[in-house]
Parts: structure tokens; sequence; C-alpha cells
């Protein structure tokens, strides 16, 4: 973009400004985040054998559904902590412009995990429909993490660059990072 454009208009160099980073380390939410994102990974690892295994198999049902409902909840979890923490960071609940395209496509990881409580719940579909559902639900979770994985790592590698540009350290090919 044009360097005669508005700072509002021009393209977020940085995950976070300096307030808002005070604001991410200084907030509880951080650290619910922090837990609630390993444990969530854990039971979708868990549940997505359990899935398969029903998929491949036709056994355990009971245990691939409740896995499903147990890794959904923890979603449930994640989704409202983490609208909590965008707020204190960011000052708006969702698509706060840092995390716009990750808040868009888990709005549909939240809705085909819904959507297969939903089927469960109103015993829509066969049990075989209803996997499918949890599976599909599952692929956008995948793409949803790997989003916020891609993020994070981003961020990380900004801000040790510019620790790095402040204190004049170079980097390996010899130049100073930005």
């Amino acid at each position: 973009m044009g360097v005669d454009q508005p700072v509002a208009h021009r393209q977020r160099q940085t995950l976070y400004t300096p307030a808002e980073r005070a604001r991410r380390d200084a907030t509880v939410w951080t650290l619910v985040q922090g837990i609630l994102a390993p444990l969530q990974f854990l039971a979708f690892a868990i549940s997505l054998c359990l899935v398969i295994n029903f998929l491949m198999n036709g056994v355990g049902f009971t245990a691939a559904t409740v896995s499903v409902v147990i890794k959904t909840s923890l979603l449930y979890a994640i989704m409202v902590t983490g609208a909590i923490w965008e707020k204190v960071v960011f000052g708006r609940y969702l698509f706060a412009p840092a995390f716009f395209w990750e808040d868009m496509v888990s709005m549909v990881v939240m809705a085909l995990h819904t959507a297969y409580v939903v089927m469960w719940l109103a015993n829509w579909g066969t049990p075989t429909e209803q996997m499918w559902v949890a599976l599909a639900a599952y692929a956008s979770y995948v793409v949803n993490a790997l989003q916020f994985l891609l993020k994070f790592q981003a961020a990380k590698q900004t801000s040790t660059a510019e620790v790095h540009s402040r204190s004049g350290v170079l980097d390996p090919a010899g130049a100073l990072e930005s």
C-alpha cells in the first residue's frame, strides 16, 4: 500500500501493538487459552482415532460419540474464553483485524461441530452419517488450528526480530533484522 495512505488502511505489520502485547501478557485468559488448546488437540487426536475406527470397522459408536461430544465441549470452552481474551487484548469479542480470518474459519468449525451435536441429539441421520459430519468438523478444525499456529509462529518471529533490531543483534545472514 502507498506511503501516503492513513495508518488505519495500511496492513498491520505486527500481530500485537505494544499495548496489546502488554494486555495479552497481563490477562489470565492467555494462560487459559494455553491450557485449553493442547487439551482440545489431545481430545481431537483421540476422538479422530475413535471416529475413524467406527467408520472403518462399524464398531465403537458410543465411544466415538462420547469423544466427539467431549471435543465439542472443549471447542465451546476455548471459543468462549478466546472471545473474552480477544476482548481484553483487542477490544472486541470477535473479528479483531489481527485474527479476522482465524475467527471466520472458527465460525465454520463451530457450525460443523454444532451440526454434529444437533444430529446426534435429534437422532438425525445414521450413525455413519453423523460420524462423517464429525469428520468434516475435524477437517475444518485442522485448518483452523494450522491458521493459529502459523499466525503465532509469524508473531514469534516478528517479536524476536524486533528484540534483535532494538539490541543491534545481527541475523545469521549478517544483516540487521527489522
